[in-house]
C-alpha cells in the first residue's frame, strides 16, 4: 500500500491521527461500485446551487448599497429644502427690522446653515458607511464561502471524468465528492435559506389592460432573470408579459375551466408553464412578446405546478405527481384525498429535497421529502385559506393567507414562521399568488380582485 494512497484515503477523516483502524486503499475500494451518472448530475445540480447562491448574496450586496444611498439622498435633501425655507423665514421677518436690531446678519447666519449642513452630511455618510459595511462583511463571508466550495466541488468533478476504470482512485474522488456536496447543501441551508426578508418600500402598478371587462385576480406571478414579470389573470383567461417597469407590454389568452387554474412556473429563462385545466401550457417570450409552445394533456385537473431539474411537479386538488417535461407520469408522490383542495399549491428548494404543499382545507404547509415522504406541517391562523406559495432561488419559503390578508416567510425546514412580512395594512388584501425576483431583490404579490400587484423591495 502507497503512502500517497493511504494518506489521501486518510483525508476523508476530521482527526486522522485519532483513528484506531485503518482499512488499506484497495481493500476500501474492493467493491465499491459508484453510480459516476448519479453523482454527476448531483455535482451539477450543487455547482448551480452554489452559483446561485454566490449570485444571491451579490444582490444582497448591490440592494443594500442602492438601499442606503437613497436613504442618504432623501435625508440630506429634505434637510436642505428646511435649511432653505428657514432662511427664507428669517428673511421675510428681518426685511423691515433695522440693522441694529438683528441679532445676527443674514450673511452670518448663512455661513453658520452652511457649516452644519457640511459637518451633517459628513457625519451622516460616515454612520452610514460604516453601518453598511458591519452588513456587508457577513454577506461577503458568506460569499466567498460560496465560491471557495464551488471551487472545490468542480474541480472534484473534472477530476472524476478522469479516473473513470481506476477503482482506488475513484472511490477517493467519489468519496470526496459526496462530502463536498453535502458540506454544500448543509452550508446553503444554515447560511442562506433561513435568511429572513425586511421589506424596505413598496410601490404599486396597474395590470389592467385596455379592454378587460372585470378586476383583475393574479393567481400567479413569475419572475424572469432579466427583470421582466409574467402574470396569470384569472378574471380575464390572460397571462400577461410586464416589462421591468411593471406595465403590460404583451400578453396570451388562456381558456381557463377550473377555478383554480392558471398557475405558473419558470422552466428556462425564456420559458414557463402554466396549468390551465387538466393541461400544462408551455409559453415561451422573445423581445418582449409571447408565444405558445407544446401543450401536455394530462389524466387530473391540473392546480399548481413547479419544475426542479426537467422535473414537473403537479397538484391536482388531492394528489402531488411527478412528470417530465415531455408529460410521461413518474409517480403519484403524496395523496390526500379526504377533502377536496387538500394539495393546491406546490414548490421544491433549491436542491431538490423538499416540495412543499399548501392544503387549502386545513390551512397546513405540508414539507415532504423527494420521494413524498412527509416530513413537517405547519398550520397557523395566519395561514387562513392558503393562497400562493414560492422558494426563493436560496430557499426562503413564502406563503400568502387568502382570508387573513397576509404574506408570510416560513423556515426551509417547513415548521414555524420566520416573519410576517406583510399585511392589510400594507395593501395586501387576499394575496393570490407570491413570488421573488432576484434581479430587483423584490417579492412580487398579486391579489384577488384587484387591478394591482403589489411590488415589495427587500433585503
Amino acid at each position: 500500500m502507497k503512502f500517497l494512497r493511504l494518506g489521501l484515503f486518510l483525508n476523508f477523516h476530521i482527526l486522522p491521527i485519532l483513528c484506531l483502524q485503518v482499512t488499506p486503499l484497495p481493500k476500501a475500494a474492493r467493491g465499491k461500485s459508484t453510480n459516476f451518472k448519479n453523482l454527476s448530475v448531483s455535482t451539477e445540480n450543487t455547482l448551480s446551487q452554489m452559483k446561485q447562491c454566490q449570485t444571491y448574496q451579490e444582490d444582497r450586496m448591490k440592494s443594500l448599497k442602492v438601499s442606503y444611498k437613497e436613504h442618504e439622498r432623501l435625508i440630506v435633501d429634505g434637510l436642505r429644502v428646511n435649511i432653505v425655507s428657514y432662511l427664507r423665514e428669517c428673511e421675510t421677518s428681518t426685511a423691515n427690522t433695522t440693522h441694529e436690531h438683528m441679532q445676527y446678519p443674514i450673511g452670518e447666519m448663512r455661513e453658520e446653515i452652511k457649516y452644519l449642513l457640511a459637518d451633517f452630511e459628513k457625519s451622516t455618510i460616515k454612520e452610514k458607511k460604516e453601518e453598511l459595511n458591519l452588513k456587508q462583511i457577513s454577506l461577503k463571508i458568506v460569499r466567498n464561502s460560496c465560491i471557495r466550495l464551488h471551487y472545490e466541488l468542480f474541480h472534484l468533478h473534472v477530476a472524476i471524468s478522469k479516473v473513470l476504470g481506476k477503482p482506488e482512485l475513484s472511490f477517493i474522488a467519489s468519496k470526496k465528492c459526496l462530502e463536498n456536496i453535502q458540506q454544500s447543501n448543509m452550508f446553503i441551508k444554515e447560511n442562506v435559506s433561513n435568511h429572513v426578508f425586511t421589506v424596505n418600500g413598496k410601490s404599486v402598478h396597474n395590470v389592467k389592460m385596455q379592454g378587460d371587462s372585470y378586476t383583475c385576480w393574479i393567481t400567479a406571478v413569475c419572475a424572469l432573470p432579466n427583470g421582466q414579470v409574467l402574470v396569470a389573470d384569472y378574471a380575464h383567461n390572460k397571462v400577461k408579459l410586464l416589462n421591468q417597469q411593471y406595465r403590460v407590454v404583451s400578453h396570451l389568452d388562456v381558456k381557463v375551466k377550473s377555478l383554480k387554474s392558471l398557475d405558473m412556473c419558470l422552466i428556462t429563462p425564456t420559458e414557463v408553464a402554466v396549468t390551465v385545466h387538466d393541461e400544462v401550457q408551455f409559453i415561451t417570450v422573445s423581445q418582449s412578446q409571447l408565444a405558445k409552445g407544446k401543450k401536455l394533456k394530462l389524466q387530473h385537473t391540473c392546480y399548481g405546478i413547479a419544475q426542479h431539474q426537467s422535473d414537473l411537479y403537479i397538484c391536482s386538488g388531492t394528489a402531488l405527481y411527478k412528470y417530465t417535461l415531455s408529460g410521461k407520469l413518474v409517480c403519484r408522490l403524496y395523496e390526500d384525498s379526504l377533502a377536496h383542495d387538500t394539495v393546491d399549491k406546490c414548490a421544491v428548494s433549491p436542491t431538490g429535497d423538499r416540495l412543499y404543499i399548501t392544503n387549502w382545507d386545513k390551512y397546513k404547509l405540508l414539507t415532504l421529502t423527494r420521494d413524498g415522504t412527509l416530513l413537517a406541517t405547519y398550520t397557523d391562523p395566519a395561514l387562513g385559506g392558503l393562497g400562493g406559495l414560492h422558494v426563493t432561488p436560496a430557499g426562503q419559503v413564502l406563503v400568502c393567507g387568502y382570508w387573513s390578508d397576509t404574506v408570510l416567510q416560513v423556515g426551509w425546514e417547513g415548521e414555524s414562521k420566520l416573519a410576517t412580512l406583510a399585511t392589510k395594512e400594507d395593501g395586501v388584501w387576499g394575496p393570490c399568488s407570491v413570488c421573488y425576483c432576484s434581479t430587483t431583490s423584490s417579492i412580487i404579490v398579486g391579489l384577488l380582485r384587484d387591478d394591482n400587484i403589489l411590488v415589495f423591495r427587500v433585503e
